[in-house]
């Protein structure tokens, strides 16, 4: 008798149980949102920085019509939070998942796809009102972000899908590098180029969540964020996740920036120049390799040597040879060769070039 009792004691109190350890996921879940998705902006108006895109979109939203669009440029500058902002605001939450259908370059978008599902989507009609009785334009929306890694093939299908749907579908493609998406598809587009954003637009936005956030944080540490994120706000939000999430309970500083972001101290890039202007052979391989065993990718140090070059007090012609080689390098590099016999490599174009 006790034990059957047990059991149903420890039935009734399972579901509260579950249930309070439910509650609390969904209180870690809320907590747990990157900030870039919290402060994604909701509306075109929050859109920082890209007037051009924003006054066209804000025109075709009075009016309810929209161009088919091609927006390009850096990563991180608003280009897909613009789009989805605008399709927000003209679908209402409820009807937003039917009228928009978003393809990203990890979904399949091959011919086939293009052909079938994106065909498919396009052809249907939809009405032009909305459940809250607002007004609502009478067609629907595809977005194909990072719209360059599509292939050839692909693009080609597109073209005629454009043309016959222009009735109940508008397209929308994102891409970073405008030359790889071809030329009839960019015809049948209204272009926009996304700038890199300046430094105080980005400056005022990492203020804002940081106040939000209740951040501990100094002038300079903002700072630093601004310059090692070089006009990718994106990047820029996730450092500073990054840094409150390392840095409980105290102020988020520029050494705690510059060592997230996986940026090279400036001291040791001069260190290193310093090497190859006055120093020997084997000076340089030892700080190459030191340097290497550091973990500080390849990239990033031929990054900012570059820049240390460029602002060096060095003939035009040295500069050119120099800079000649990064290119190669940086070929290299991306192909998959050694960092230390790459950076070995350049530092030793430097030596004689700096004497």
């Amino acid at each position: 008798m006790q034990a059957f009792l047990k059991s149903a004691t420890g039935q009734t109190t399972r579901p509260l149980k579950d249930k309070l350890s439910s509650g609390s996921s969904i209180e870690k879940k809320a907590k747990l949102t990157p900030w870039v998705e919290k402060y994604r902006p909701k509306c075109v108006e929050e859109v920082a920085f890209q007037e051009e895109a924003v006054a066209v979109l804000k025109k075709s939203l009075e009016g309810a019509d929209l161009p088919n669009l091609l927006f390009y440029g850096p990563p991180g500058t608003g280009k897909t939070s613009t789009i989805l902002a605008a399709a927000r605001e003209l679908y209402g939450p409820e009807l937003y998942k039917q009228r928009v259908l978003e393809l990203n370059a990890s979904d399949e978008r091959g011919i086939q796809v293009i052909r079938e599902k994106v065909k498919n989507f396009a052809q249907l009609t939809v009405a032009g009102t909305r459940p809250d009785g607002k007004a609502c334009p009478p067609f629907k929306i595809i977005i194909l972000d990072e719209a360059d890694s599509m292939t050839a093939p692909a693009q080609a299908a597109l073209r005629r899908i454009m043309e016959k749907e222009s009735r109940t579908t508008r397209f929308c493609l994102i891409c970073n590098y405008i030359s790889r998406i071809i030329e009839p598809l960019t015809s049948r587009c209204s272009k926009f180029r996304f700038k890199a954003l300046a430094d105080k637009v980005q400056e005022e936005r990492l203020l804002e969540i940081c106040e939000k956030e209740k951040l501990k944080y100094t002038k300079e540490s903002i700072f630093a964020l601004v310059k090692v994120s070089e006009g990718d706000l994106r990047k820029a939000i996730t450092f500073l996740q990054s840094a409150a999430r390392l840095i409980v309970d105290s102020e988020i500083t520029e050494p705690a920036v510059i060592e997230i972001s996986g940026v090279v101290p400036i001291k040791m890039i001069n260190d290193l120049l310093q090497v190859c202007f006055n120093g020997s052979f084997e000076q340089l391989e030892f700080a190459v390799r030191s340097m290497v065993d550091e973990g500080y990718a390849a990239t990033q140090i031929l990054s900012q040597i570059h820049d240390s070059i460029i602002e060096h007090d060095l003939s035009d012609k040295h500069k050119s040879v120099i800079t000649e080689k990064m290119a190669i390098v940086d070929k290299c590099l991306s192909d998959g060769a050694d960092e230390y016999l790459q950076l070995l490599s350049l530092c030793s174009v430097i030596l004689p070039q700096a004497h």
